[in-house]
């Protein structure tokens, strides 16, 4: 049997870190806003006739071998812990060889890794039969990356690679609620572009830390999640009414913000970008995920993409090709010996 699947990554728009149990329990009226860009990871699933679970990841150029699953668990370090604690996790019971790629670039903050992981449970939720549903499934890969990475982790990442399109997550008592916002992609899409300042340095604002500082009482970080509560609902508000005049203004306004409340956040590279898009028709501008380097979001005039591109490029960054993913993720049984499809 072989198994494809791919999924979306994701631009953050406003809410980033307020994801966080039990952070937004905190702040009244709590979303995250994003959406997923076509910028994809996937993963191919072929059974073996024998025992052994082969990985490989074709973005990073790595492979690993087990004699048998028992011997993948036994291990005490993996060269590709992403898909070696998924497959921990759905417990095949068959030999396995599991191709990943994605074309997030390294450090990109576009939630790469969480698109993986969906990628990877959805083709493995299909192998072996567990019919979770797509939340469940997100539940699973949000648990499994946080036993990855040892610490917390968001929600919001996920849904853009459950989706696609453009999201809203209400993070309320009764529960995480995904709403789809209604826009007009071909109109969002003139007004998107994506750069890529390259692999950060640092990893900007650290979430275990702010956690632990929110929780300890730190009224400084408090008064910060208050702000960033607000930007979020705001934004949320503005994408509903196509207000593309205060999206842009919001996110002017969570970019400064967050400069200021995230040591390390910015480099020099990300402050010319800001500063020479914004007289080419640039609105708004922020960096994706935790910064320090990785791909900025820029919101653009109708018409200015050109412009705003030309001047990135001459800066020395990498304007990605990048539009809104429409679907969310997508998984394919073809039959054996199949070619794979994209």
């Amino acid at each position: 049997m072989k198994i494809t699947s791919r999924a979306a990554c994701r631009v953050d728009l406003a809410g980033g870190t307020l994801d966080i149990w039990p952070l937004y329990l905190y702040h009244k009226n709590s979303v995250t806003v994003n959406f997923a860009v076509d910028r994809y990871t996937s993963c191919v699933l072929q059974t073996r006739k024998d025992r052994r679970i082969i990985l490989r990841s074709r973005d990073l150029g790595l492979q690993e071998e087990y004699e048998n699953f028992d011997a993948l668990c036994a291990a005490r370090k993996h060269k590709l812990p992403l898909p070696a604690w998924v497959l921990k996790f759905f417990r095949p019971e068959t030999g396995l060889e599991v191709e990943t790629h994605s074309e997030a670039p390294a450090g990109a903050g576009i939630s790469g890794s969480s698109s993986l992981i969906i990628s990877l449970c959805s083709a493995l939720n299909r192998l072996t039969e567990r019919r979770y549903s797509i939340e469940k499934i997100r539940e699973i890969a949000q648990n499994v990356e946080s036993q990855i990475i040892r610490v917390p982790t968001g929600c919001q990442d996920y849904y853009p690679a459950m989706y696609g399109g453009v999201s809203v997550i209400e993070l309320r008592p009764d529960g995480l609620h995904r709403r789809a916002i209604d826009v007009d992609l071909d109109d969002l899409n003139q007004r998107i572009v994506l750069a890529y300042t390259g692999e950060p340095r640092n990893s900007g604002i650290n979430n275990w830390e702010v956690t632990k500082a929110y929780i300890d009482g730190d009224t400084g970080v408090h008064r910060n999640f208050e702000r960033i509560a607000s930007i979020a609902y705001g934004m949320k508000e503005a994408i509903e009414k196509r207000n593309w005049a205060e999206v842009g203004r919001l996110l002017r306004e969570e970019w400064s913000h967050r400069k200021k409340n995230a040591p390390g956040i910015t480099t020099p590279l990300i402050d010319r970008l800001v500063e020479v898009t914004r007289r080419a028709g640039a609105k708004g501008a922020k960096v994706c995920g935790a910064g320090g380097g990785g791909c900025v979001f820029f919101l653009v005039e109708p018409g200015a993409k050109e412009r705003v591109s030309s001047l990135i490029a001459a800066e020395g960054a990498e304007v990605l090709e990048a539009k809104v993913a429409p679907h969310g993720v997508r998984v394919k049984v073809l039959p054996d010996g199949a070619k794979r499809t994209r």
